[in-house]
């Protein structure tokens, strides 16, 4: 099954945090926090990253995985790290979003599984301006499984 996360409003490449600039948001592999894919500047109109994720039927429901996909049984999610440039001309990690599967609606994982699409559409600022993070959950992220084309 494909996961696509639609993101907007991104809070732009400075913040106002203290040591925070020139920012970068992207999806984290699985036990590797400075392995990330489809980094996109904070500044851009809109990101969207497409993963492929394994969709199986259990006794409580859908359990996903897949490459990008954190956390054990009941509690699985996707991060959206927020990078710095550092002063060495990398990048350092200073935050992270956990896109929580249990908002997901059973109807809608129901869904997706069948014709094989998860959309999730989510704004990447906070109330304060800057970059969205912790536990992400409904109404801050909204779950479909639209038809395929």
């Amino acid at each position: 099954m494909l996961l696509r996360i639609e993101a907007s409003d991104l809070p732009g490449l400075e913040c106002g945090l203290p040591g925070v600039r020139d920012i970068h948001v992207g999806v984290q592999r699985r036990a590797r926090p400075g392995e990330l894919t489809g980094t996109f500047p904070a500044d851009a109109p809109s990101a969207v990253w497409e993963l492929e994720v394994t969709a199986t039927r259990g006794e409580s429901g859908w359990d996903l995985q897949g490459p990008f996909v954190q956390g054990g049984p009941g509690g699985r999610f996707v991060y959206l790290s927020w990078m710095s440039a550092d002063d060495a001309g990398g990048f350092s990690m200073f935050r992270r979003a956990k896109l929580l599967f249990d908002g997901v609606p059973p109807d809608v994982l129901d869904a997706a599984a069948g014709h094989g699409l998860l959309v999730a559409r989510l704004g990447l600022t906070d109330a304060r301006g800057h970059p969205l993070c912790a536990a992400v959950r409904p109404p801050l992220v909204e779950w479909s499984a639209p038809a395929p084309r």
